[in-house]
């Protein structure tokens, strides 16, 4: 009885490997009809899909780009600012070398009354792009909440010097050089008085 037990069990054995080695190379065979090998022709269509993909996702980057940005843009001009901040930070992700986003969360920043980060960020715009003719006004104001008058001076200074003469904030850019000029002498004048 043992020797059929054995001779059965080996036998059992061996069917399943015959089954399993047959289920096996069935499905290698179902994969090989399933999996295309592309030829020449095929290829050219797989790379203008991977193009078509690629234009396709710098598409939508920018177009989340845009709105981002006219979103924080409505938000400034709403007096929303840390709203602004949030979708400027998006922008920043998605477009770190863009310099009116820089600028915008400078003002945004300016807002809260964060004058050290703002003037971080103008600063930044400027050395992405140094004509970005708002960066100076706005870095102008941060430096004056920092109680950095000369610097403020020469940052508006140079708004003035770069900006049309029909530009809508030149008038107040020359007043507050004017301002600023006279707390400058009455600094200087007070300080000359001083024993």
């Amino acid at each position: 009885m043992r020797i059929r037990i054995k001779v059965g069990l080996g036998v059992l054995c061996a069917l399943v490997v015959v089954i399993v080695i047959g289920i096996e190379g069935s499905r290698r065979m179902r994969i090989k009809e399933a999996v295309h090998l592309p030829t020449g022709s095929d290829q050219v269509d797989i790379s203008a899909s991977a193009q078509d993909a690629r234009v396709h996702a710098h598409e939508a980057r920018a177009a989340e780009i845009k709105a981002r940005f006219a979103q924080a843009t409505a938000m400034l001009h709403a007096k929303q600012f840390e709203h602004a901040m949030a979708a400027l930070h998006r922008v920043l992700e998605l477009a770190p070398q863009m310099p009116e986003a820089h600028v915008n969360m400078g003002y945004a920043l300016l807002g809260l009354g964060r004058y050290q980060p703002a003037q971080d960020f103008f600063a930044s715009a400027l050395a992405l792009r140094p004509g970005q003719i708002n960066a100076y006004f706005g870095l102008a104001v941060a430096k004056e909440g920092l109680s950095d008058f000369s610097g403020a001076l020469g940052a508006m200074r140079t708004y003035v010097h770069l900006s049309s003469h029909d530009d809508a904030y030149t008038r107040r850019a020359r007043a507050a050089i004017w301002e600023w000029e006279q707390a400058s002498k009455n600094i200087g004048n007070a300080a000359a008085r001083a024993p």
